[in-house]
């Protein structure tokens, strides 16, 4: 319905952006950026400037009790109030060619109040490869004496690669789901609430879960049972007041968390870690061709990504991180050969004489290798 909450309407805007339009998104921290792809329709600002008319229009007829959903809320704060020397207060702007007004600052033009920002770049997912950001988290949470809930949801983040909103919204009925005792079922974007994929978490974490909901989230909860006694329906993650735990709720956590950490992050990246970190996993573990692409795929199937080139980004990365350390391994022979041929030198020299007897011997590469390497050369003719 048009009249449902602001955050209700963006959802169902995400949805039909993502599985209608062709579109891909990617969170910021109040805001979200729309990005075509080769799918994409060609009417998206129009949709996007349509529905934002629209609530305009409700608002101001006092039809609609939510703010715009089509308005980052946060944009008066942060922008919407810095007056550019450019504009003159109630006045029209003049054309550029009368030569009378400033030119509007280019860091103020790119600024807009929309909720949804269109961008026309084709998306591409992040490479978040620092292995030590999860425990720069997890100590900065320490830090500031985080709740056992905000330590259990950030650590399912990052070892799941699960959307926020997927935490959120689990169960005890959705753990009770799985046979391994480490997993727990959960919703897909777009499966509309049905439960047609698993999160997988460490033995740590489930230990932590537990020691949550026994006594945490039952000193807040309505319902006062244990693990093993609480109704499937029971939502895992409450607030203070016994409610369903949001992600507005959660993101003010989370912002205190990546400040003391000092690190600028949205919520969503702990997902590209994820993958990031899965697929070295997979080429420092597999023995072969073969096990790369079953692992790979595996992986395709537990993130329920719908496009299965959206992996071939994170593969281009550790293609790129193997050829660099090719790199490097060679270049620290080099030196290693350099530095014996200087010190070889200089010995023959003090008992002047040049032999070649000292230099560090040079291994013959076989036929089969020679004729590769010269058929290489040619092709970079």
């Amino acid at each position: 319905m048009w009249s449902d909450s602001h955050l209700a309407i963006r959802t169902a805007i995400e949805d039909y952006l993502v599985y209608q339009m062709g579109c891909k998104l990617r969170s910021k921290e109040n805001f979200q950026y729309v990005i075509m792809t080769k799918k994409s329709t060609q009417t998206i600002n129009h949709f996007l400037a349509a529905i934002k008319s629209f609530y305009k229009t409700v608002l101001q007829l006092k039809l609609y009790e939510f703010q715009n959903p089509l308005v980052d809320a946060d944009y008066s704060i942060t922008i919407g109030n810095v007056n550019p020397s450019s504009m003159r207060e109630n006045k029209p702007r003049l054309p550029k060619i009368a030569g009378t007004e400033i030119p509007y600052e280019s860091s103020y033009r790119k600024q807009s109040d929309s909720y949804f920002k269109l961008v026309a770049n084709e998306w591409k997912p992040n490479i978040i490869a620092d292995q030590d950001l999860p425990y720069i988290l997890y100590r900065a949470g320490s830090d500031i004496g985080w709740s056992l809930r905000d330590e259990v949801i950030i650590r399912m983040l990052f070892e799941t690669g699960a959307r926020i909103n997927e935490i959120l919204e689990l169960t005890i009925g959705d753990y009770r789901q799985r046979i391994n005792q480490y997993e727990i079922a959960t919703l897909n974007k777009g499966s509309e609430k049905r439960r047609i994929k698993f999160l997988r978490f460490s033995q740590d974490t489930l230990k932590l879960l537990i020691r949550y909901v026994n006594g945490e989230r039952r000193t807040h909860a309505h319902e006062k049972q244990t693990f093993t006694k609480l109704s499937d329906s029971e939502v895992i993650f409450l607030t203070r007041r016994g409610d369903p735990y949001n992600y507005m709720a959660f993101y003010s956590q989370w912002s205190k968390i990546i400040t003391r950490a000092q690190i600028k992050m949205n919520i969503h990246k702990t997902r590209h870690w994820f993958v990031t970190n899965m697929i070295r996993n997979i080429y420092d573990t597999a023995s072969d061709s073969g096990e790369i692409e079953m692992k790979k795929h595996e992986l395709i199937n537990y993130m329920k990504w719908k496009d299965p080139e959206t992996i071939k980004v994170y593969e281009h990365y550790f293609n790129e991180a193997s050829f660099r350390e090719i790199h490097e391994n060679m270049a620290k022979k080099m030196q290693e050969y350099e530095q014996e041929y200087l010190k070889d030198s200089r010995s023959a020299l003090e008992g002047n004489h040049l032999s070649n007897s000292g230099l560090p011997t040079k291994e013959v590469l076989p036929t089969e290798e020679i004729d590769w390497i010269n058929d290489f050369y040619k092709g970079m003719e």
